[in-house]
């Protein structure tokens, strides 16, 4: 009866262990339902370290159990060793076994931290689209400098392309995140980061700020659409009939506080824009400087 009781308490982080594997298959958490590349590596990374860190989680608890029971001041069947203060057995494992993962995981560290460079440009027949992005209060603005196109609070790119994201701020800093395509990168005022993704399914995935901005924070989100070649070009074209222009004046006009801004389409944005807004932060003259761009 004794032995029972040990086993069935020694399951008990098993079975913890399984009811939230059952949970976490009925729930939608974006980084666990990878649509891209670059998403799927970081899940499989994420995975891994779990599974790791188990090999120490489950022998911990366990042990905890066990010892709390056999130990316990009403088990008079207990070896009672005052003297006992060594054992190279037990030490070995309990300095061993965490050494050994520690091993393993900063070997893996380094690895995913190369080939997850997010800098680091996506192999791909297809040729890179280059996306200017930038993060204002409390907003996205995306333009397409190969189309002269721009866009706020809507990312759209085609299947199976790799993109490469060029982030700067004309806010306080912030973060880009689209959990189920790619990690997330800073964007500063008056720097340029690079974030390089891709994605291989097509739908419509969360993106957002993950860096707290202030009062509209909360609803600086917006829509990545990843979508067929077809139809990519088909919203190119229809973002081209819309009567909005982003140019300096345009841009003066877009770049005043808001929140939960809508989906904006600009049929013409400036190719000098993406250069005005990040090296006004580079002059004493904040942004009085010739940029080559009209009004």
């Amino acid at each position: 009866m004794k032995k029972i009781k040990i086993l069935f308490f020694c399951l008990i982080p098993l079975l913890i262990i399984y009811i939230g594997y059952l949970y976490l298959k009925t729930v939608n958490i974006a980084v666990l339902n990878p649509k891209g590349e670059i998403a799927l590596k970081e899940k499989n990374l994420i995975l891994f370290a779990l599974t790791l860190s188990l090999f120490v989680l489950v022998p911990v608890f366990v042990m905890l159990i066990a010892f709390s029971i056999k130990y316990n001041e009403k088990n008079t069947k207990a070896k009672y060793s005052p003297n006992f203060d060594h054992s190279r057995i037990f030490e070995s494992i309990w300095w061993g076994i965490p050494t050994i993962l520690i091993i393993i995981l900063s070997i893996v560290t380094w690895q995913s931290s190369h080939s997850l460079d997010p800098y680091k440009a996506i192999n791909s027949p297809k040729p890179t689209l280059n996306i200017q992005v930038v993060s204002m209060d409390w907003k996205w603005l995306f333009i397409y400098p190969d189309s002269e196109i721009a866009s706020v609070n809507d990312l759209t790119i085609p299947i199976n392309t790799p993109v490469n994201l060029e982030i700067t701020s004309d806010a306080p800093m912030n973060q880009l995140w689209i959990p189920q395509l790619a990690g997330q990168i800073m964007s500063m005022p008056g720097m340029v980061t690079h974030l390089n993704l891709i994605g291989n399914e097509t739908g419509t995935f969360r993106g957002m700020s993950s860096n707290i901005s202030g009062q509209g924070f909360s609803g600086m989100t917006f829509n990545a659409h990843v979508v067929s070649d077809v139809n990519y070009q088909n919203w190119i074209n229809s973002a081209r009939k819309s009567p909005n222009v982003l140019n300096k004046k345009g841009y003066q006009a877009l770049n005043v506080d808001s929140e939960y801004v809508p989906a904006t389409y600009y049929s013409y944005a400036s190719p000098d824009l993406f250069g005005y807004i990040y090296n006004k932060y580079m002059s004493p003259s904040n942004g009085n400087i010739n940029t080559g761009m009209g009004n």
